[in-house]
């Protein structure tokens, strides 16, 4: 199942590939990468989930992974495991297929907190440097 977090997300069509950021919660999906911008919704049944996106751009620049901008996106598929490999169409550009893995984002656990004060500094502990030779 696709679980509520953030993805980094990889996608590709045969005539391109790329990488973007996607967030979903309760239902809903949206994300954004160097110049689309993702807004959707995830229907679940059992493991299999579908999602309908809509991709807009934001920033003008390079071509999409589907040659054209402002598109419709229809996935679906069967989530086994952590990483998440769906497949799908653009309503515009029916005929090329189009592919995403969703691989999810872990969080860092933080640094503890120092236990104590901290050391006083000694700089007698510091390395030695060698002596310079007089020329």
């Amino acid at each position: 199942m696709l679980k509520n977090g953030t993805y980094a997300a990889w996608f590709r069509t045969s005539l391109a590939d790329g990488t973007g950021t996607v967030h979903v919660a309760d239902g809903r999906l949206w994300g954004s990468d160097a110049i689309m911008h993702y807004d959707g919704t995830v229907a679940y049944d059992g493991d299999r989930f579908s999602a309908v996106v809509i991709a807009t751009r934001h920033t003008e620049g390079h071509g999409t992974v589907f040659g054209t901008d402002d598109l419709v996106v229809r996935l679906s598929c069967i989530a086994n495991g952590a990483i998440i490999t769906a497949t799908g169409r653009a309503d515009s550009v029916p005929d090329l297929a189009f592919e995403v893995t969703l691989i999810p984002s872990r969080d860092v656990p933080a640094e503890p907190e120092p236990q104590g004060p901290a050391p006083k500094f000694d700089a007698s502990k510091l390395p030695k440097l060698p002596a310079r030779s007089s020329r």
